[in-house]
């Protein structure tokens, strides 16, 4: 699976989130690094953009010879980026399943999608991708709203309407108990997905790594539903084995999926 994204320096977002969901659910992870961030648990303190033309030089050599099976994009921050991304994904990888996370804001607040990327990403991208999943801020952003709409249903089904073959739009951002995501694919109505809340700080990361999750089940075969299940309750679980590092939004438990190794050799 190739990841194009920006890279998190705290370990618990971006490619680093991406590549340690991937294999925990048995995948392989290939990266297009867009940008590099400095950032922890506490927030985002600085970006450097990774040129363009590097950007599609990481995606070309990666298909050329590896492939892929299925592409998340992640933070692309830039227009151009986008340009380049969309332009690459043409012309090497026709055919291929993209899951668009519209990574637009960190957890901690900080812009991560320059106001101009924004119609290049509902332009070029939206088309073709086969999930969008974003979550409630950034759903109205695409839509042109100032602000969450009342209905997500109603608003899911909008978002079907700029172009992607199906939309996860995530709920995390609402108040209350439950947790309630839905998901809409064309000719089906949207479904309702709940859950209850967990009381918890530790969620940085959890977009990145719902979307890399989706998309390594599509890769491996699951139908949309399905991997989006299965992602779903990957992404609890993490939650649920957050380690409790750093003072701010800490990390998820990515692998709690995998047995621990033995810390000792055994006896021969």
């Amino acid at each position: 699976m190739l990841i194009i994204a920006g890279s998190d320096s705290g370990g618990g977002a971006g490619i680093q989130a991406d590549i340690k969901t991937v294999t925990a659910l048995g995948g392989f992870a290939m990266t297009a690094v867009t940008a590099l961030t400095v950032q922890n648990t506490l927030g985002v303190s600085g970006i450097f953009d990774v040129p363009p033309a590097f950007v599609a030089e990481q995606m070309r050599a990666v298909l050329a010879d590896l492939g892929a099976d299925c592409i998340k994009l992640g933070m692309l921050h830039r227009p151009e980026v986008v340009e380049v991304v969309a332009d690459v994904l043409a012309e090497a990888a026709a055919g291929v399943p993209v899951v668009v996370d519209p990574v637009m804001v960190a957890k901690g607040g900080h812009s991560l999608l320059a106001e101009p990327a924004v119609a290049s990403l509902r332009r070029r991208l939206l088309p073709i991708a086969t999930v969008l999943t974003p979550n409630l801020p950034e759903a109205a952003v695409l839509l042109g709203e100032e602000g969450p709409g009342a209905d997500p249903l109603r608003d899911a089904e909008r978002l079907l309407g700029l172009g992607p073959q199906a939309v996860l739009l995530k709920g995390g951002h609402a108040a209350g108990p439950l947790l309630v995501d839905v998901l809409a694919e064309r000719g089906r109505g949207p479904e309702r997905l709940e859950s209850r809340r967990i009381a918890t700080r530790h969620t940085h990361g959890t977009g990145c790594t719902l979307a890399s999750a989706l998309a390594c089940g599509i890769g491996q075969g699951l139908g949309v539903r399905d991997a989006v299940i299965r992602a779903r309750a990957y992404v609890r679980a993490a939650i649920e084995a957050a380690p409790g590092f750093g003072a701010g939004h800490g990390p998820l438990g990515h692998a709690h999926t995998v047995r621990p190794f033995p810390t000792t050799p055994e006896a021969g």
